[in-house]
This record gives structure tokens, C-alpha cells and sequence, in this order.
């Protein structure tokens, strides 16, 4: 749900990178916990430029919040929403979907949603070779069937020249 991107001040404070359609409410999901299950709860939480600033409990100076730069924070799956938009997904539900092309040919599978700002990109591992990002949008991927775990994939022309 959330990256811990950097820190601000000297008093413990960190940048957080909210990934989600309503940042403002991350608070109402904690604690979270990063990868290891160790749960963290937000003192303060406020918007700043692009990100949020936050304090959490238990880090009160710079080092302590140097160390933490770089975790990623979850949310337990049961405490999120229900998903009501058909063709709306958590990133983590896309994650290790098979890649198919148009004509049912396995061409990889997806190991990560990312968003660097311009909107959502699908990593795609292929069978062999590097991976590589497709946009996640209705052209490029016009079909995602999650009961059978796979994605239809169109490859824009050029990319992978």
C-alpha cells in the first residue's frame, strides 16, 4: 500500500509513497506491517507536494528513520474493501497472472504492478530474456481473467525492437 521513500528533518520524520486511490486513508487500515510482519502505526500523517510525511511510533530521529527507507508497507488482506468495479484490480491479485498474446501463447508472467507516475505499468518476465513494462490499460491489455490466472497481452509495436 505504501513505500517509505526517504526522511524529513531530524526528528524522525519520513516520506511516504502511497500507492492507492485514496492515499488519506492509510491511517485507516493500521497498523501496517512491512514484509517481515513487524507493524507499524502512524503518530502523524499529512500530505506534502507529491507524497505524505508521517511519524511513526516508536521513530524519533533521523537514524532510526534512515534505516527504514526503502520498507514497504502492507495492509492485511482482510482489513481491505471488497472490489465492486470489475475491471478494477489490487496490485497484488496481478502479480504471477500468466501473460498470454492475443492468440493464447504463454509470453510470460507479470511479477509487478509499478507506477511511476504517468500511470500503471505491468512488468512482464518472458520466458527468456529481460523483463519489460506494458502499460496497464485497456488496449494493451485488453483482458485480465482472474479465475484462471491470466492476462492478454498486446505488446505495442517497437517495444521489445
Amino acid at each position: 500500500m505504501a513505500e517509505i521513500v526517504g526522511v524529513h528533518g531530524v526528528k524522525g520524520m519520513l516520506k511516504v509513497k502511497v500507492f492507492g486511490d485514496d492515499p488519506g486513508k492509510l491511517v485507516d487500515y493500521q497498523p501496517l506491517c512491512d514484509a517481515s510482519g513487524k507493524k507499524f502505526s502512524f503518530l502523524t500523517f499529512q500530505p506534502h507536494q507529491n507524497i505524505y510525511l508521517a511519524a511513526l511510533e516508536g521513530v524519533s530521529d533521523r537514524t532510526a528513520a534512515e534505516k527504514l527507507r526503502g520498507t514497504k508497507l502492507y495492509v492485511p488482506r482482510e482489513a481491505l474493501p471488497q472490489i465492486k468495479d470489475k475491471n478494477t484490480y489490487y496490485h497484488v491479485d496481478l502479480i504471477g497472472l500468466t501473460a498470454k498474446d492475443a492468440d493464447g501463447a504463454i509470453i510470460g508472467k507479470i511479477i509487478q504492478v509499478a507506477n511511476f507516475g504517468a500511470g500503471d505499468l505491468l512488468e512482464i518476465k518472458p520466458l527468456q530474456g529481460a523483463s519489460y513494462y506494458v502499460p496497464f490499460t485497456k488496449a494493451v491489455v485488453p483482458n485480465v481473467d482472474m479465475a484462471a490466472r491470466e492476462a492478454t497481452v498486446i505488446v505495442p509495436h517497437g517495444l521489445l525492437d
